[in-house]
């Protein structure tokens, strides 16, 4: 049976946040269907739209969870922020929002920039979540691959004037990853606007901090997020792709050393955009973290 799939919205600090949301299979009188066991919140990364989510949030689904993946503020189909305001305050104050909405604890899945806005809020906020999947996020990140993701976002700026130029761009960026023969799949990611194709995001955004970070000060933002981690209690796994540029093998030994609970899946031939890489793997890993660390442990 295919999940209930949606397009709720959220009020996030100050903006209207678009959503896809998928619900499992509601069980028949004859027994059909999965039983729910909880909501699971998909955060994207700078740059990405809800729609990196949509085969994990599907998998999920038939796994028996509502899976909700949010547009961030300035990204996607949501609100871009009035002010320009996408520093890590304003990311949690509408991650704070939408749980509220919610009316439930979810299992918080961040990635990149979306994760440290996770490790944030939990950190911060210990009754906010019921556990917590870090993808290619610690509180140590190396400069070196934060660099690259800014080089990359500021190279689309002026646009592109075809998808398969957009879809080279991408190529370029993840060689790791199998192109796709065709690009048509780049349109949710990009918006037509003067004869040319733009990322899906306002470009107000690179004025703020890095990504993932999404503050300026970095060290600052390095002692804001080992503090957080070693407030962490809830089940947690971080998600590495092997190959990772941005959370090192000595960033991800620290995140365990802050969170002695949690695990880790370190998946070969991955970087730092893991979920895309591999999604098979990913998909597989973080289902079984649900049903072993977090279902069982109500």
């Amino acid at each position: 049976m295919d999940p209930v799939v949606t397009q709720p919205e959220f009020h996030g600090d100050g903006v209207i946040l678009a959503a896809d949301r998928w619900d499992p299979p509601t069980r028949s009188a004859g027994g059909a269907g999965v039983d729910r066991k909880g909501v699971v919140l998909l955060l994207h990364g700078g740059g990405q739209t809800r729609h990196s989510w949509r085969n994990t949030g599907r998998s999920l689904a038939a796994d028996g969870w509502s899976a909700i993946a949010v547009d961030a503020r300035g990204h996607g189909d949501s609100q871009w922020a009035p002010d320009g305001d996408y520093g890590m305050n304003a990311l949690v104050a509408d991650l704070t929002a939408i749980i509220g909405e919610l009316g439930e604890k979810p299992v918080l899945v961040g990635a990149s920039m979306g994760g440290m806005t996770s490790l944030i809020g939990q950190g911060e906020n210990p009754e906010l979540a019921r556990g917590l999947v870090l993808v290619d996020i610690a509180p140590k990140v190396e400069t070196g691959g934060t660099a690259e993701i800014m080089s990359f976002m500021r190279s689309g700026l002026d646009g592109f004037e075809s998808l398969d130029d957009a879809a080279a761009a991408i190529a370029a960026y993840t060689p790791n990853r199998v192109r796709k023969p065709n690009p048509e799949g780049l349109r949710k990611n990009l918006r037509w606007c003067d004869g040319r194709w733009y990322w899906h995001w306002d470009p107000a955004f690179l004025r703020g901090g890095d990504e993932p970070t999404r503050q300026s000060d970095s060290i600052l933002r390095y002692e804001r997020a080992r503090d957080a981690a070693t407030a962490i209690a809830v089940p947690t796994m971080l998600v590495r792709g092997k190959q990772s540029n941005v959370v090192s093998e000595e960033g991800a030994k620290e995140l365990l050393e802050l969170i002695p609970t949690a695990t880790m899946i370190d998946v070969a031939g991955a970087g730092h955009m893991v979920a895309g890489d591999d999604n098979d793997v990913f998909s597989g890993g973080l289902k079984g973290f649900l049903d072993d660390r977090v279902v069982h442990a109500r």
